[in-house]
């Protein structure tokens, strides 16, 4: 196989590969997720296809102008710099969602969308991964933390009690925290019911694990030692949160 047809086939194999890429980000929007996660993966994967496919006039466009050519070379070296950035987030992400608890621990479940009176398909695993530890952890209390939508019918904590007492939890173990919009709200507002029940000791987190990270940076921003039980994220939705979790990570670093 000649030079060009080499170039040719992989030209053919990466607008493959960017395409299905694009499919993986859109396929959430037909469940209604739309967020910067799978927006921008969108967008990239589209613009990189493009390139792919309309390489031959490009490159050589590209080439013929100075101003093009060391435009062309900064995008490229951020783009570098972002992969990187993203690979070493991505490092500590993984890191934080695998942080089993140990000894005494108050379990906080963060909420997730409920559809009506329904958990999602995401506040699902949440309750059952946390539901899990819970059966073989009986000392162990419950905080489900989460407030009302404007679409819900009940608030996130409400729902999550519910499905857990349907389960054979004690409604006596779960302590309920219902007015958290955020991230930030759910552990704020939970520690604060800590020390109105009197729980003392470490926490463990029970939420997605592309989330556990940015959970893990708030607890740590509260003092609040905390270990982890992570919910498994639907494949096709994974990409999509886990890019967006790129972007709350970088903001929670810079921004506190």
């Amino acid at each position: 196989m000649d030079m060009m047809s080499k170039g040719t086939l992989v030209r053919v194999c990466l607008a493959v590969l960017f395409a299905a890429g694009f499919l993986v980000f859109v396929a959430p929007v037909f469940t209604g997720i739309i967020n910067i996660g799978n927006t921008v993966g969108m967008f990239v994967c589209t613009a990189l296809f493009l390139i792919t496919v309309f390489w031959q006039r490009i490159f050589p466009f590209v080439c013929s102008h100075k101003l093009l050519r060391i435009m062309s070379i900064s995008v490229l070296i951020i783009a570098v710099l972002l992969i990187i950035l993203a690979a070493v987030i991505s490092v500590f992400m993984i890191s934080a969602a695998n942080s089993p608890p140990t000894g005494n621990t108050t379990v906080i479940i963060l909420g997730c969308k409920v559809r009506g009176e329904t958990p999602s398909l995401m506040l699902s695993k949440r309750i059952s991964a946390a539901y899990n530890f819970l059966a073989e952890n009986p000392e162990a209390m419950c905080i489900v933390s989460g407030g009302q939508g404007s679409d819900e019918l009940i608030s996130e904590a409400e729902c999550m009690k519910r499905v857990l007492v349907e389960k054979g939890i004690s409604p006596d173990r779960i302590i309920m925290e219902d007015r958290s919009t955020s991230t930030y709200e759910n552990i704020r507002f939970s520690i604060a019911k800590m020390e109105e029940y009197g729980l003392t000791g470490g926490v463990t987190i029970v939420t997605s694990e592309y989330h556990q990270l940015r959970a893990k940076m708030i607890a740590d921003s509260y003092g609040l030692e905390s270990s982890s039980i992570s919910a498994k994220t639907a494949w096709y939705l994974l990409p999509t949160y886990w890019l967006r979790e790129w972007f709350g990570v970088t903001y929670k670093f810079l921004f506190g």
